[in-house]
């Protein structure tokens, strides 16, 4: 079953019941700080838990003490739709577990 790109006004809706979370282009992107190294990288193996969950998965950068997420759905001509959404609500979810602010 093909995936439907949101509209902008649909995009814009879904934002702002995700706080932190904004639309660069044509990807919702995140970044998280968070206390250490450590903490960061157990954060990114929870995501990549989530990713292969759902089956879809995002570009996920490490940095010291931050992970960043960008994310599009590349079946629909790399447009923003439910399936981003969902994984971003997802990584909401267990963020603050992580103590990821």
């Amino acid at each position: 079953m093909p995936v439907e790109p949101l509209s902008q006004k649909e995009i814009e809706g879904r934002l702002a019941e995700l706080p932190g979370w904004s639309l660069d282009g044509d990807r919702l992107t995140r970044s998280y700080r968070l206390g250490s190294h450590f903490a960061a990288t157990a954060m990114v193996v929870h995501i990549a838990r989530v990713q292969e969950e759902l089956d879809h998965h995002s570009d996920l950068t490490l940095g010291y003490d931050t992970v960043s997420l960008s994310v599009h759905t590349h079946s629909a001509g790399g447009a923003v739709t439910e399936k981003d959404v969902e994984l971003a609500r997802r990584v909401e979810d267990l963020a603050p577990g992580h103590g990821a602010h």
